[in-house]
């Protein structure tokens, strides 16, 4: 089961436009799987001089992110803020994704966690088709995780 973009913006701080996210594909305990075709619009708010650089995978996956410790926590009366304090070991392999003809699927893995942070790796890639993909970025960032918040009160 799928859960749409309805799901992800009541769940993650990211609202209306940018909200990048379009679809949960799969996920587990360890990671998440998501899909976004955003990358097309013209409105996008993250494009600079028309365009999109491939920089901007790295907020893809922090969204990605997002999603998946919204999905962890599940259940839970509060929730906390992430805010992405490094990223590193990044490689760009191509230089814009409003170039990238087919969607983005941006798969996210927790190496770590605790109380208060996480580390993930992230992979962003074109879906070419129901088998095939090509890399566009990739990396690892850490999170740190805010105080927990009344849900609602942000």
């Amino acid at each position: 089961m799928t859960l749409g973009r309805q799901w992800i913006e009541a769940h993650v701080p990211q609202k209306n436009g940018m909200c990048l996210l379009d679809e949960v594909l799969s996920w587990d305990s360890e990671q998440v799987l998501c899909r976004s075709a955003t990358h097309h619009r013209a409105d996008h708010p993250l494009r600079a001089h028309a365009q999109l650089g491939s920089a901007c995978a790295i907020e893809y996956a922090a969204q990605a992110a997002a999603v998946h410790g919204a999905l962890c926590e599940t259940g839970r009366s509060d929730s906390r803020i992430g805010l992405l304090a490094s990223v590193r070991d990044v490689e760009l392999v191509v230089a814009r994704l409003d170039t990238v003809a087919g969607d983005l699927l941006v798969h996210v893995r927790r190496i770590q966690s605790d109380a208060r942070g996480a580390l993930y790796a992230f992979e962003v890639s074109e879906q070419r088709s129901t088998q095939r993909s090509a890399l566009l970025a990739r990396g690892r960032f850490s999170l740190w995780l805010d105080g927990a918040l009344v849900a609602g009160s942000a």
